[in-house]
């Protein structure tokens, strides 16, 4: 075999190796607080608990609260950025990070807010009449 294929060759495996170790390593799913003490970074789903001390600290820069997954556990989350301006109005949170020394830090977070298009009376739903489209002529 000539050099230039042999070389080409071993340049197409070791890109396409290291673009799938890349592709694996950012691919994330939903977990709880147990599962994620485990992994590097993880995803994970919750809901805050106002109840609990939460707050910006000016010394550290960062905003910190405290959420309770989706199995019911309780963590301290130290989110890197100030809060969120919708913060106080979220359903669900996700925070994306790693949990060290029981702590969750956060270097990412979502949240999903109530949709204002809901509608606010369940017991109305598929009472009001709807339109059927164009009737034959």
């Amino acid at each position: 075999m000539k050099p230039k294929l042999i070389f080409g060759s071993i340049a197409i495996i070791a890109f396409t190796s290291l673009l799938l170790y890349n592709f694996g390593e950012s691919i994330s799913t939903y977990t709880d607080f147990d599962r994620a003490a485990k992994l590097k970074t993880a995803h994970v789903p919750g809901t805050w608990e106002p109840e609990l001390e939460y707050g910006f600290s000016r010394e550290t820069m960062q905003f910190s609260f405290h959420m309770k997954d989706e199995s019911g556990k309780v963590k301290k989350v130290v989110y890197s950025r100030a809060k969120p301006n919708n913060f106080e109005q979220a359903d669900r949170l996700v925070v994306i990070g790693e949990l060290r020394n029981d702590v969750f830090y956060a270097d990412e977070m979502l949240m999903k807010c109530p949709s204002k298009y809901n509608a606010t009376d369940v017991d109305s739903y598929g009472t009001q009449p709807v339109a059927a489209g164009v009737q034959g002529r």
